[in-house]
């Protein structure tokens, strides 16, 4: 699961900061920058990465709490009913039955719950990296003499004098010291107004 959520958020982050290919022109001077390569070598990109990571397994643990948890429950309820034949079960058993799918339902909304925070986690570092990214694209192609920028994934041949993925990789670690992996809370949906209540007619 961990490497599931680790490995998406940097395939998201390369497709979603690709600059737009721009047409080659009479006159056109490409850079090209390995953007896969900058989410796995960048400073920030590293700690952040290895903070969900973490949060990854802490999720993948506490599953495992639940599952143990409810194990036993569920492998004598399984007896039990299986030890009817067909019959109904008591007042005492359907209570255990009810009460065990109450704990099953629960921790699988707790899960459901981490694993939506996880999620916002990650997306939530791949806006922040490509907003900096953003910012220093035209200061790379300046550097570079460049009026066209393409994401290496996207050219089908570059001369290798054109990557100028060290050139961004520098200017990120110098200007992105950390990215936060917890993302802010979701807004609360807005209350709709009451409606007005009607007033009794007079007689």
């Amino acid at each position: 699961m961990t490497k599931l959520f680790v490995s998406a958020a940097v395939a998201a982050l390369a497709l979603a900061a690709t600059p737009a290919f721009a047409q080659a022109v009479p006159g056109a001077k490409v850079a090209v920058v390995d953007l896969d390569r900058i989410t796995r070598e960048c400073t920030a990109c590293r700690t952040a990465a290895a903070a969900l990571q973490q949060q990854g397994q802490a999720l993948e643990t506490r599953a495992n709490q639940l599952q143990a948890q409810l194990a036993p429950e569920r492998t004598a309820l399984e007896a039990a009913v299986k030890a009817l034949n067909g019959k109904q079960p008591d007042a005492a058993l359907t209570t255990r039955i009810r009460t065990f799918q109450q704990r099953e339902q629960s921790a699988g909304q707790e899960l459901q719950t981490q694993q939506a925070t996880l999620q916002r986690n990650n997306a939530y570092v791949r806006e922040q990296l490509l907003t900096k990214l953003n910012t220093l694209y035209s200061g790379v192609m300046t550097r570079r003499g460049a009026n066209v920028m393409v994401e290496m994934g996207q050219a089908l041949a570059y001369d290798p004098s054109l990557d100028a993925t060290n050139d961004l990789l520098t200017a990120v670690n110098g200007s992105l010291t950390s990215l936060q992996t917890t993302a802010p809370a979701p807004a609360a949906p807005a209350q709709q107004p009451a409606a007005p209540r009607a007033q009794p007619s007079g007689r």
